[in-house]
C-alpha cells in the first residue's frame, strides 16, 4: 500500500474494531426514531401526494445517520490521537497534507455510508423502497457525507479534548441536523421559519437525497447540490490549509 492508503485502512479498521458501537448503534436508534415518530404521525401528516409519512421519514433518517457519523468518525479519530499521544508516529511520516485529508475523510465517508445503508435495510420492513432518480440520492449521500467528514476533521484539529468536540458536536451539528426537514417539510413552517431554514445548508443535503426517493423536494435539485458542492469546497480548502500549516498538530 501506498502512505496514504495505509492511513486510510488505520482510519477503517479503527471503527469497525468497535462496529457494534460506531455502526450497529447508530441503526438502532435510528430505528427507534422510526418507530415512535412513525406510530405517533402515521395517518395524521402526509407530506408529499401519495407519500405517507413514514415513506418520507425513511430518507430524512438514513440522510441524519450518514451526516452525523461522517462527522463523528472523523473528529473522535483526530482527538482521540491526540489525547493518547499516537499523532507523533503519523507527523514522524512524509505524508502530505493531502494524504492525511483524503485518508481521514474517506473513512469517514465510508463509516457513514455504512450507516445510512443500515438504516435503510431497517426500514425496508416499515416502507417499501421508492427511487424516483436514484442518483440524485447517491449525489447527496457522498456529498454529505464528505462534507459532514470534512467538518469534522477541522473540529478535531481545532480540539484540544472530548469536552471541546462534543460541544461542537451538540451545539451545531445536532441542532442544524435536526432542524434541516428530517422529520417534517419546510412548507409547513410559518413564512419566518421557512426562510431560517433555507439558511441551514443540512436542509440541501436531506432535501435533495429525498429528492432522489420520491422525485418532489421542498426546493430544486440543482440549486441544493450547488449550494453542498460550494459548502463543501469551502470547508475542504480550510481543512487542507490547516493540515498543511500544521494548525494544532505540531505545538
Amino acid at each position: 500500500m501506498t502512505g496514504w492508503q495505509m492511513l486510510l485502512y488505520k482510519e477503517v479498521l479503527r471503527f469497525w474494531k468497535v462496529g457494534f458501537q460506531t455502526v450497529a448503534a447508530p441503526v438502532l436508534t435510528a430505528a427507534l426514531y422510526l418507530l415512535i415518530f412513525g406510530h405517533v404521525l402515521q395517518g395524521r401528516v402526509q407530506v408529499y401526494e401519495g407519500v405517507d409519512y413514514v415513506a418520507f421519514l425513511v430518507p430524512g433518517l438514513v440522510m441524519m445517520s450518514v451526516l452525523q457519523n461522517a462527522f463523528a468518525n472523523s473528529s473522535s479519530s483526530m482527538v482521540q490521537s491526540k489525547i493518547m499521544g499516537s499523532l507523533v508516529f503519523l507527523l514522524l511520516t512524509p505524508l502530505s497534507h493531502r494524504a492525511w485529508f483524503v485518508a481521514y475523510v474517506g473513512a469517514s465517508v465510508l463509516r457513514g455510508l455504512m450507516v445510512g445503508l443500515g438504516v435503510f435495510v431497517i426500514t425496508l420492513a416499515f416502507a417499501p423502497p421508492q427511487f424516483a432518480a436514484p442518483l440524485w440520492s447517491l449525489v447527496f449521500v457522498v456529498l454529505g457525507a464528505a462534507l459532514l467528514a470534512t467538518l469534522g476533521l477541522i473540529a478535531g484539529l481545532w480540539a484540544d479534548k472530548f469536552d471541546q468536540m462534543a460541544t461542537f458536536q451538540n451545539f451545531i451539528i445536532v441542532p442544524l441536523t435536526f432542524l434541516s426537514g428530517v422529520f417534517y417539510s419546510i412548507q409547513s413552517l410559518p413564512p419566518f421559519w421557512r426562510a431560517v431554514s433555507h439558511l441551514n445548508p443540512f436542509f440541501y443535503m436531506v432535501d435533495g437525497f429525498r429528492y432522489g426517493f420520491f422525485g418532489q423536494s421542498d426546493t430544486s435539485p440543482w440549486f441544493s447540490l450547488g449550494i453542498v458542492g460550494g459548502a463543501w469546497l469551502l470547508v475542504s480548502g480550510l481543512a487542507l490549509h490547516l493540515l498543511r500549516t500544521g494548525y494544532k498538530l505540531r505545538s
